[in-house]
């Protein structure tokens, strides 16, 4: 060890985070994702991009760019949104002070579209509940896929994501953060805390 460096104590340790993806792996699998959905649903043309905040916004704003410049005619712009699903939660007693954040569709809107939800982690699978409750009360999609940075695992409900960027087994005493530049300075995916 060089002079200077500092020694990590137990706390240190109990709460070391292990990078699982950098920016360039958070770039391929959003690329990728993007590749997958225009492949899925035979171009771009009816797709509305709707992040679930906080990550998931700047998250649907890198995927719309990404179609836009995968698929000739798209505009991001056109395509992006978000959609906060605050007031639809199962856990506002547990958790009642939340910031309600904003809801913007796109102006091509819902109806007959296919909505693709972006979120970072998926988990439990209630925000997804929540967001498809919340979709409900904006209009009639033709179809809602999900498109997820990270699935953890531990589901409570029977959702699915239909594009993935990275499945991370863990377990219920780590913790899976994104962090993204735009929220956070940097960008990368890591798990904090567990057994070590």
């Amino acid at each position: 060890m060089t002079s200077g460096t500092p020694v990590p104590d137990d706390t240190a340790a109990a709460t070391a985070a292990t990078v699982v993806l950098g920016e360039q792996d958070v770039a391929r699998a959003l690329t990728r994702i993007a590749h997958e959905i225009l492949e899925r649903n035979k171009g771009g043309d009816d797709l509305v991009v709707l992040g679930i905040p906080t990550r998931g916004v700047p998250l649907a704003h890198r995927l719309a760019a990404r179609l836009a410049a995968v698929e000739p005619g798209l505009v991001a712009e056109d395509l992006v949104g978000s959609l906060d699903v605050t007031m639809y939660r199962d856990d506002l007693a547990q958790h009642p002070t939340r910031t309600i954040g904003a809801t913007s569709v796109p102006a091509r809107g819902i109806d007959g579209k296919v909505v693709v939800l972006v979120d970072d982690v998926l988990y439990s699978g209630r925000t997804i509940r929540a967001a498809l409750d919340a979709l409900n009360d904006l209009g009639r999609p033709r179809a809602v896929q999900l498109a997820a940075l990270v699935d953890r695992g531990h589901r409570e409900l029977p959702i699915r994501a239909d594009f993935v960027g990275k499945n991370l087994p863990t377990s219920t005493a780590e913790r899976v953060r994104v962090l993204l530049a735009e929220t956070d300075g940097r960008t990368e995916v890591v798990i904090e805390g567990g057994p070590r």
